[in-house]
């Protein structure tokens, strides 16, 4: 059996156990023979990792698994390298919730200023990673994980020499499996016609057995609103039956923004700081010698299906399954409305050596205009990233939707910047204040 290494950068966090459990689950179709888990944090990795450890070895699986602050190691070698970091830690998560708050602007980690600031951190990291890769192990997969999922793999599409990488949401998959149960359907012959960008993407139809019951599921949507998975989002009913489209929950950022704004300003903690209290829960359960398997309170955590999507596009690629997945890829002409190089979110063809998106078309008027302004935030940020230019990082925070005003970005841009100085050398060269 040919050798198939996977080596996660950021093994420490408390996802990894959702994703050893989709490697144990799909070990026939994806044979594992090394699962490398790096992490800077030596404490962390050594508890989730040992959780790890313990599931493989109830599963009986002959999967050696490596625990390891060594990135290069863990690269060199392997078919597929999943990245699943978080540059700062929860306590950044938290500072980029809190500080666009005192502007009267979403905090949030992956739309808005938030977004933003969790992208500038990132890119630089995952292009060194990138080059890694294509220096130990050129014929890796990147699985960008790392959130923005949408921008990261972007950057790595624009800036990573060439090496193959493809983004993931675990939002697609738990939309269809979400209305798969509302429909009654196994999961398997429901596929949705979906268009857009990470965390703001539509299923403009959907479809059991080749059937449209898209107007179906328009007329349910009390019931549909109030699915564990997919949140209320903030519209009435009858806007999102006039849209025609089920929007995805982070919608809500856009669609809903008063609403979302003013409960965040009342709420006593940010997401953040209620996901540190899951993660310290988490790490107490994962210390447990007598655990072997993922504990009921990861759900809580967030990433719902996270080790199915994983497991099932790396399994695509290795089988050459040439199976359409929902993935973050380069356009390549999916639409004529975005740029050629630019990353969407889109239905693909996952094969082997490739990851071909299908052609979704023009996107409607009612989603067109939203999807190229947050597309131009996009790549203002990804240059702003990559050159540390603060006039790009002002033009990207200018450009993004949820920004009110040129003023609130003005304003609030040195702030971000000075809260994520150690994060940010780009923006902070030697000498200059």
């Amino acid at each position: 059996m040919a050798s198939l290494k996977i080596a996660v950068i950021g093994g420490g966090s408390t996802y990894t156990p959702e994703l050893v459990e989709g490697v144990i689950r799909r070990y026939e179709a994806l044979p594992v023979t090394e699962l490398w888990l790096m992490d800077i944090d030596a404490e962390k990795l050594a508890v989730v990792g040992g959780l790890a450890q313990r599931m493989v070895a109830a599963a009986g699986l002959p999967i050696r698994v490596v625990l390891t602050g060594d990135r290069r190691a863990a690269i060199a070698g392997a078919q597929f390298v999943v990245t699943q970091f978080r540059v700062g830690g929860l306590q950044a998560r938290a500072r980029d919730e809190r500080i666009p708050l005192q502007f009267g602007v979403i905090g949030q980690e992956t739309t808005g200023p938030g977004g933003f600031m969790k992208a500038l951190r990132t890119i630089p990291v995952v292009l060194e990673i990138a080059r890694e890769i294509r220096e130990l192990a050129p014929e890796a997969w990147l699985i960008n994980f790392t959130n923005p999922a949408g921008i990261v793999t972007e950057a790595v599409a624009r800036y990573g020499e060439g090496v193959r990488a493809v983004g993931l949401c675990n939002v697609p998959i738990t939309m269809r499996n979400t209305l798969a149960a509302m429909l009654g359907a196994p999961r398997e012959t429901v596929t949705l016609d979906y268009v857009g960008l990470n965390h703001l993407s539509w299923a403009r139809r959907v479809l059991v057995r080749g059937q449209d019951v898209t107007r179906q599921l328009l007329d349910r949507m009390e019931e549909l609103m109030n699915m564990p998975n997919i949140p209320a989002i903030g519209l009435d009913l009858e806007a999102i039956r006039a849209l025609g489209m089920i929007p995805s929950p982070y919608l809500r950022y856009y669609y809903a923004r008063d609403a979302v704004l003013a409960k965040q300003l009342k709420a006593e903690k940010t997401r953040a700081e209620e996901v540190m209290a899951y993660e310290a829960q988490l790490l107490e359960l994962y210390r447990n010698p007598e655990l072997r398997e993922k504990p009921a309170l990861l759900e809580k955590r967030g990433g719902a299906y996270y080790s199915d999507a994983a497991c099932a596009l790396m399994a695509a690629i290795w089988n050459d399954a040439r199976e359409v997945h929902i993935v973050n890829v380069v356009n390549s002409g999916a639409t004529p409305d975005l740029p050629y190089g630019a990353v969407v979110e889109v239905p693909a063809v996952v094969g082997r050596d490739r990851v071909t998106p299908l052609a979704v078309g023009r996107l409607e008027p009612a989603i067109r205009g939203l999807v190229q302004q947050v597309k131009a935030y996009e790549e203002l940020t990804v240059e702003a990233a990559v050159t540390g230019s603060r006039d790009l990082a002002l033009q990207a925070l200018i450009a993004n939707p949820l920004v009110p005003s040129v003023r609130v970005a003005r304003e609030m841009l040195p702030v971000l910047l000075e809260a994520s100085r150690p994060y940010l050398p780009q923006f902070f060269p030697e000498g200059r204040e």
